[in-house]
């Protein structure tokens, strides 16, 4: 429990009832995967004539959109005061209800961060071949406080995505094969998202230990993930067919280590670089200098240019730090730490303090 707050636990109830229940500005993130309102007019078949088993539950439907913009207007409020203020939300759509959606958002004062493409990978053809195919979803990524400080772990993503930044189009499959839940035969939801999805989701805007609410549960994806991944959870579901599903799911899930840093995001900013010559520049080092290599009675000097000079007694070689280093080990090696140089008191000291220094 946190801050008198029940953690990772499912309410059972009306997600506008629950909220109203729960502490102000408790809760770090939010992710909404609402009723889509699809507005189906007739059943859908496929060529072969076998029909498609579309989103027909009674969840999703609503008599008009002044009633679905209502009841969107209540949960967007209601998550708004559970929000801290440098809390986010993430909201998922279709084309059938997220211009909606965003638009109540705004009206709200959400301030618009980012809106998502989620690109299916796998996605269902358009049978009738009446329009494109519909191969994406969309995600509004808001935060509650206009200006306020919020959590985006830009470098992890970067760095997780091959040192390349991150960009607003996910390819990503949807929710198929094994991981798709069934009972009886039958899907037990019919809208679940992949953990893919939401795995993306809580390393991109959460650290270890936050708390992530999901107001619309479902069979439990949102609270799988953040168990896996260290974040604590709160779902609200008011089918008990769901809970069930949900918290049988959860219980199987086991995080992989117990080592807290794995879960932290790799967020530190890649360092500035520091050339070696840097360091005479600063007057922190001096022509004419000797450098001790690690553990042995090796030395070379400094030059004015930043090079160091080795003689081993046949010959003497120039080079940089990085080159001479590698010629010594006779394999590659990173200068850095491997050269010492002596400080004011007489103590040997490795070089990249130097350069922390510098960097500081």
């Amino acid at each position: 429990m946190k801050s008198g707050l029940p953690l990772d636990c499912i309410y059972h109830g009306d997600c506008i009832e629950v909220l109203a229940g729960l502490p102000e500005k408790s809760i770090d993130v939010v992710f909404a995967d609402p009723p889509y309102n699809l507005q189906l007019q007739h059943d859908l078949y496929r060529p072969n004539m076998t029909k498609v088993d579309a989103v027909t539950d009674a969840w999703d439907q609503f008599p008009d959109l002044a009633a679905y913009d209502d009841f969107t207007r209540r949960w967007l409020t209601a998550c708004r005061r559970v929000l801290k203020d440098t809390g986010t939300l993430w909201v998922i759509g279709s084309y059938h209800n997220i211009h909606r959606v965003g638009s109540i958002m705004m009206d709200l004062d959400y301030w618009i961060l980012n809106e998502i493409i989620w690109e299916r990978a796998n996605p269902m053809p358009n049978f009738r071949g009446s329009r494109f195919n519909n191969a994406h979803e969309t995600l509004i990524w808001a935060q509650k406080e206009q200006g306020k400080r919020y959590t985006f772990n830009y470098h992890a993503m970067k760095t997780g995505n091959d040192d390349k930044q991150m960009r607003s189009v996910w390819t990503l499959p949807i929710c198929s094969g094994a991981e798709r839940i069934q009972v009886n035969g039958a899907k037990a939801h019919s809208t679940q998202k992949p953990e893919a999805l939401l795995a993306r989701i809580i390393n991109s805007s959460t650290h270890p230990g936050d708390i992530i609410l999901d107001p619309f549960f479902g069979s439990g994806t949102t609270g799988a993930v953040a168990k896996r991944l260290r974040r604590h959870w709160i779902g609200i579901e008011r089918d008990p067919a769901y809970i069930t599903v949900a918290h049988e799911r959860i219980d199987k899930v086991q995080p992989a280590s117990q080592d807290e840093a794995v879960y932290q995001p790799s967020n530190k900013p890649k360092e500035r670089r520091i050339p070696f010559a840097h360091l005479l520049e600063a007057g922190l080092l001096q022509p004419g200098q000797q450098l001790r290599f690690e553990g042995g009675e090796i030395y070379t000097t400094i030059t004015a240019d930043g090079a160091l000079i080795y003689d081993d007694g046949q010959t003497v070689q120039r080079g940089s730090i990085h080159k001479i280093a590698s010629t010594l080990l006779n394999a590659p090696g990173n200068g850095w730490t491997y050269w010492y140089f002596r400080d004011a008191d007489g103590k040997w000291q490795m070089i990249d303090t130097l350069r922390q220094k510098l960097r500081g």
